[in-house]
């Protein structure tokens, strides 16, 4: 196998912002209003919209709109997070957020694939530790967050806990294959190669 195009992720940093709340499924992430579009391309500002904003436009409480966590890429949340459809724009939204880890305590399993896909590293940990780390960040939300996919560990400089990811997308991850259409693009000569020696190829000329 050659090497991979992508990048290998490994350590991810950056500070976090915490969005309180089990079940947060794709509809809350996504509104559907939002999935009309011919590529993800601006999605991002539409994360959390109807959770970000009333009937009239005007920008309610929501974490994400506190200026305090602008510019985080680590976001914490709560048990079963981006459950409901399995609309890929959910994940494409957050990453275009700016997002790069999501720490919960569980994930929806296709919504988790589709993160892993897009490079969007989710980790799971306790819900004490998440509880712990939430309340670090609404103390200081410029505290720098690390997850050490080699170590599976979150670091910060006030606390470090242990997190869990599945292997296969942790090995994919740290290998730098996270992405089947590209790690299949990468393989262009083995595809072809195989191609040409499957046996209908002879029939076919």
């Amino acid at each position: 196998m050659t090497d991979s195009l992508q990048d290998k992720i490994v350590k991810v940093k950056g500070t976090g912002v915490w969005v309180v709340g089990d079940d947060l499924d794709t509809d809350r992430i996504i509104p559907a209003e939002y999935l009309k579009c011919v590529t993800f391309n601006g999605l991002g500002e539409f994360a959390f919209y109807n959770a970000r904003f009333d009937e009239n436009g005007n920008a309610t409480d929501h974490p994400l709109n506190d200026g305090r966590f602008e510019g985080a890429s680590v976001m914490v949340s709560g048990r079963n997070f981006g459950c409901g459809s399995s609309r890929e724009h959910a994940p494409q939204s957050l990453y275009r957020a700016g997002f790069r880890v999501i720490i919960a305590e569980s994930f929806a399993e296709i919504f988790f694939g589709n993160c892993t896909t897009l490079g969007l590293v989710c980790v799971s940990a306790t819900r004490a530790d998440l509880n712990q780390l939430g309340e670090l960040l609404l103390a200081d939300p410029s505290l720098e967050i690390t997850v050490d996919l080699d170590t599976c560990e979150v670091h910060t400089s006030k606390m470090t806990f242990s997190c869990s990811v599945p292997s296969t997308a942790r090995d994919a991850l740290r290998g730098g294959y996270w992405d089947p259409l590209t790690d299949l693009l990468s393989q262009a000569e083995a595809v072809e190669s195989t191609f040409e020696s499957l046996p209908y190829q002879e029939w076919s000329r």
